[in-house]
């Protein structure tokens, strides 16, 4: 496999990046690049890239008030199935160590997402639409 380099976000070249990745894998809920902004400074976000190829993005929401954390991982879909959804996903546990609960939440229509998430160990715990929304969300939790 080529060279995967994963970065914290540091520019707004980047910013854009994880926004394009973001916006790619879950259309419903679109950001702008303000937007992105601020979730920088409340999450940890890093864009991945192969050779210097944009292939995906992590998050890793601070724990809520029960202690858990929450750790999205995302690859564009023309490079899934190459080992890089492991890599990201690895690398945001690390990051999430010492929570007493790592959550994921994926689009209910992302199937390549959920079959990711139930084959690395989580389980659906809620189904749900956002207020004044269509788009379903899957929270899943790691057992």
């Amino acid at each position: 496999m080529a060279d995967l380099r994963i970065e914290r976000l540091t520019t707004d070249e980047m910013l854009e990046d994880w926004r394009h990745v973001h916006n790619v894998i879950v259309p419903p809920a679109a950001l702008s690049l303000a937007e992105v902004r601020e979730r920088a400074h409340r999450n940890v976000l890093e864009v991945a890239y192969l050779d210097d190829v944009l292939v995906g993005c992590t998050t890793i929401r601070a724990p809520d008030e029960d202690g858990a954390v929450t750790v999205i991982a995302r690859v564009l879909p023309e490079h899934r199935r190459q080992g890089i959804g492991g890599r990201l996903y690895a690398r945001a546990l690390e990051q999430a160590a010492g929570a007493r609960v790592v959550e994921t939440v994926v689009l209910e229509s992302n199937a390549d997402g959920l079959a990711f998430a139930l084959k690395h160990g989580f389980v659906e715990v809620e189904r749900y639409a956002l207020p004044g929304e269509t788009a379903r969300w899957i929270d899943l939790r790691l057992s």
